[in-house]
């Protein structure tokens, strides 16, 4: 449980920097450069993301049972997982209105997909995994909002088209995870 744990706080904190020290943040990108920042950003993520990993696959070696989640809960973290596809996807979708509307949609991708994952799991590092991302996405996303209106940005209006493909795009990329992928890179098999 401690390499899932120090993964955790790894990568969660320095993705935290903008959260609470932005200025800090600024700072450094100022002081070393850009490109120096993206490496050193890079490879700090990728060790905590790899810890993550490993510390997870670990803890479910000998896995600490809080709570067993009724069965009717994976098809809510099903339908859960589906819509975090589609915000998700929004992010990457140019002038979709999804983006136009919530503006940081990766964002609600992640708090979506966490909170899907604690309604369907009930042991301590599913807990710890998904709890702490949940956390971070909701003090991410209301930072961001702040950020957002005190610097005056404003995103362009949303078109049908670009919408109903960020949908369908989401939907198609969720069933093809659901059905082909999770259980071989996860080990669970979500249906």
């Amino acid at each position: 449980m401690i390499t899932l744990v120090s993964g955790l706080i790894i990568f969660l904190g320095l993705h935290s920097i903008r959260i609470f020290a932005e200025d800090w943040r600024n700072a450094m990108r100022a002081r070393i450069g850009l490109l120096p920042w993206r490496a050193f950003y890079s490879i700090v993520s990728i060790t905590g993301l790899l810890l993550i990993i490993w510390g997870y696959s670990l803890a479910r070696q000998q896995p600490v049972v809080i709570w067993t989640p009724p069965p009717f809960t994976r098809h809510i973290a099903a339908l859960l997982a589906v819509i975090a596809f589609i915000f998700i996807t929004a992010a990457y979708i140019p002038r979709n209105g999804i983006k136009a509307r919530l503006h940081h949609p990766m964002t609600l991708g992640i708090k979506t997909w966490a909170l899907a994952h604690l309604i369907a799991n009930g042991t301590l590092h599913d807990i710890l995994l998904f709890g702490s991302f949940l956390a971070w996405a909701i003090l991410l996303f209301r930072a961001s909002r702040k950020r957002d209106a005190a610097l005056g940005v404003t995103y362009p209006a949303g078109s049908g088209g670009a919408t109903a493909l960020t949908i369908v795009a989401g939907i198609a990329s969720a069933m093809i995870f659901a059905l082909w992928l999770h259980a071989p890179l996860i080990g669970v098999r979500p249906f």
